[in-house]
């Protein structure tokens, strides 16, 4: 045996042992060394291309498919071209390329129509087909065609296509609104995928589809315990990529519905920017990045980071609109928040839009509106079975008929929404509920009862750090008016901030933390609704508070 043959051997027996590891850094290595000293077999082509799409290498994978595509042709073995030209034209239309996603569909067909034979690969390439139904909207075209894709992964034993199908059909029960079958099929795809039945690219796409689609539906449980389960999965595969962005955004919207903000702020950084991570979830990262920021009250950075998820592609509504609304823009945020209802008109991305724009409507002015907003939610809420769903179309509907001066009507619906938060553990959540029963009370004429309610929505808010709402509440619980709702301390904050002083300086004349101070400063700009310390150095002089 030559020394060249020698070590071709030893590359690629290295990279297939890396590979069946899980190893993918090391897979890539071996096997692109191997590739360099000869060309490779269309099955070892396969498994580099693999590993470079759990590297998040993407032009690289599909690189590796068409080649293995073509040396599949040149064998004879038809049907795994075949699947080849589907794998590629998955990674192209998941990547946004319609076009020449589906010119490789369109390949993979014509050549298993060629073959004349039943095999495997008829199964994938239905999945196109039902890609394509859900385009169109044709849910019960889809629904079928995945039974169909079902049968064929059973009955030749493939459970990557079976699990895959099974998901799809998930989705096209829950578009036809029937939610519980629908998410009991994407949870029985999930078990094949913690049983370890599937490959790691299939899994790894089933997992994040579910996760995605049980966030989109509010089903905030079903996201903590499936999310949970990734983060395990990702943590056991060290040098993959192509999931640990996704899984790091799902981790911080979950901190973030539990109240660790700081923690989901932390975890959304860690995404990084595109090309390691795709732009979609950078883009992602950046709007989980702004919400924190605007929950926070620092308006600025919240806006910077929309911007960014917006240049990256990713829809900013409704955080954009809600940052407006906090900044006092009402009218900006009414228009914004309008339009992309007008645009949007799928079930569940109305359901992501529909309880701001009752907010929104409310503090505008618009209570009529904000009402047809709420009873399409609750609407939608029936159908859906969510508990979290249920708790935002309550508070909803609450809202309104406290707007409409029905406070015994808004206080049942409003204390069935606290309920469900407090059960969901999302305390952000059930502290701005509160604040909506403590008025309901107050409007009852039960001072005692408001104070208790908007006391512990005020303890709430202080311990998430949310200082926006702090205010309000600060303001609500009988802060002076003269003071524009600023309490003592902030009003002497204030005053040093006009006059040039920096929070280091402020800490040190106060004998307070630098921390306390930044702290009163965001208090002081979400109060007056200014973003900067010039800002809220003219509003105190026009105001005559210095």
């Amino acid at each position: 045996m030559s020394v060249e043959t020698h070590t071709l051997r030893v590359a690629l027996e290295r990279g297939r042992a890396s590979y069946a590891k899980n190893a993918w850094s090391d897979a890539f290595e071996w096997l692109s060394r191997a590739d360099g000293q000869a060309e490779l077999a269309p099955e070892d082509l396969e498994l580099l291309a693999r590993a470079a799409y759990m590297l998040a290498r993407d032009e690289e994978y599909r690189r590796g498919l068409e080649r293995a595509h073509y040396g599949y042709l040149d064998t004879g073995d038809t049907p795994r071209a075949a699947r080849c030209a589907w794998w590629i034209g998955l990674s192209l239309h998941l990547g946004g390329e319609s076009a020449p996603a589906w010119g490789w569909f369109a390949r993979g067909a014509r050549l298993v129509e060629r073959e004349q034979r039943d095999c495997v690969e008829r199964g994938y390439l239905r999945l196109a087909d039902s890609e394509r139904h859900f385009e169109e909207h044709d849910f019960e075209a889809a629904h079928a065609t995945c039974a169909e894709i079902i049968e064929i992964g059973e009955r030749f034993g493939d459970p990557d296509l079976v699990a895959m199908a099974v998901m799809e059909q998930g989705r096209a029960l829950l578009e036809l609104g029937r939610p519980r079958e629908g998410l009991r099929l994407i949870d029985e795809s999930m078990v094949a995928v913690t049983s370890g039945e599937l490959s790691p690219i299939v899994a790894g796409i089933v997992y994040c589809y579910t996760i995605s689609v049980c966030r989109s539906a509010h089903e905030l449980r079903r996201a903590r315990e499936w999310t949970t389960a990734l983060s395990h999965w990702c943590d056991g595969q060290e040098d993959m990529v192509a999931h640990k962005g996704v899984c790091l955004v799902h981790r911080a919207e979950i901190m973030q519905a539990l109240g660790a903000w700081e923690s989901a702020l932390a975890e959304a950084r860690r995404v990084g920017e595109p090309p390691l991570t795709g732009l979609s979830v950078s883009a992602e990262a950046h709007y989980v990045q702004g919400e924190l920021h605007r929950l926070q009250g620092n308006f600025d950075a919240a806006d910077q980071a929309f911007r960014v998820a917006a240049r990256l592609g990713s829809e900013v509504q409704p955080g954009l609109a809600l940052l407006r609304l906090a900044q006092g823009n009402r009218d900006a945020a009414l228009a914004a928040i309008r339009r992309s209802l007008g645009e949007t008109g799928d079930l569940f991305g109305r359901v992501a839009l529909l309880p701001a724009h009752v907010e929104i409507a409310l503090a505008a002015g618009q209570v009529e509106e904000a009402g047809r907003a709420s009873a399409e939610l609750a609407e939608i809420s029936a159908a859906q079975l969510s508990d979290a769903l249920a708790a935002k179309s309550d508070g909803a509907r609450g809202a309104v008929a406290l707007e409409r001066g029905d406070a015994a009507e808004a206080l049942i619906a409003l204390r069935r929404s606290l309920q469900a938060w407090q059960q969901l553990e999302a305390p952000y959540e059930a502290a701005r509920t509160r604040v909506l029963v403590g008025l309901a009370c107050a409007a009852l004429g039960d001072e005692d009862g408001a104070a208790l309610e908007l006391g512990a929505a005020r303890s709430a808010f202080e311990k998430l750090g949310a200082h926006p709402d702090l205010a309000r509440v600060d303001s609500l619980s009988g802060a002076s008016e003269d003071a524009h709702g600023l309490t003592p301390r902030e009003l002497e904050v204030l005053r040093l901030v006009a006059s040039g002083e920096t929070n280091k300086a402020i800490a040190a004349a106060l004998v307070l933390s630098e921390r306390t101070i930044d702290r009163h400063v965001s208090n002081i700009y979400a109060k007056l609704g200014v973003s900067s310390r010039a800002a809220a150095t003219g509003y105190a002089y026009e105001h005559r508070l210095v």
